[in-house]
């Protein structure tokens, strides 16, 4: 599908039949299925993701992050800080 394609409408029996066709377009672009009158968006996960502000998890965005073997973690045991007098 060249990007320049406009988004496709499907009645939901053209859809029904067509299934993998609709999900393999809306890879590219938007799907529009109309039942009665209405009309449904069929969006990738990324694009869906992207238009709901959807954000990964911390806890996800943690684990997939660098390694940290090899780095020395341990809690430096200094004060810190010289004394201060005010």
């Amino acid at each position: 599908m060249s990007p320049r394609e406009p988004t496709s409408e499907w009645s939901i029996a053209d859809a029904k039949s067509r299934l993998s066709e609709v999900l393999n377009r809306a890879d590219d672009r938007a799907q529009i299925i109309t039942r009665r009158g209405r009309r449904y968006v069929v969006l990738d996960g990324e694009s869906y993701a992207r238009l709901t502000g959807e954000s990964p998890r911390l806890k996800d965005v943690i684990l997939g992050g660098p390694s940290l073997e090899g780095i020395d973690l341990t809690r430096d045991s200094s004060a810190g800080r010289d004394d201060v007098t005010l």
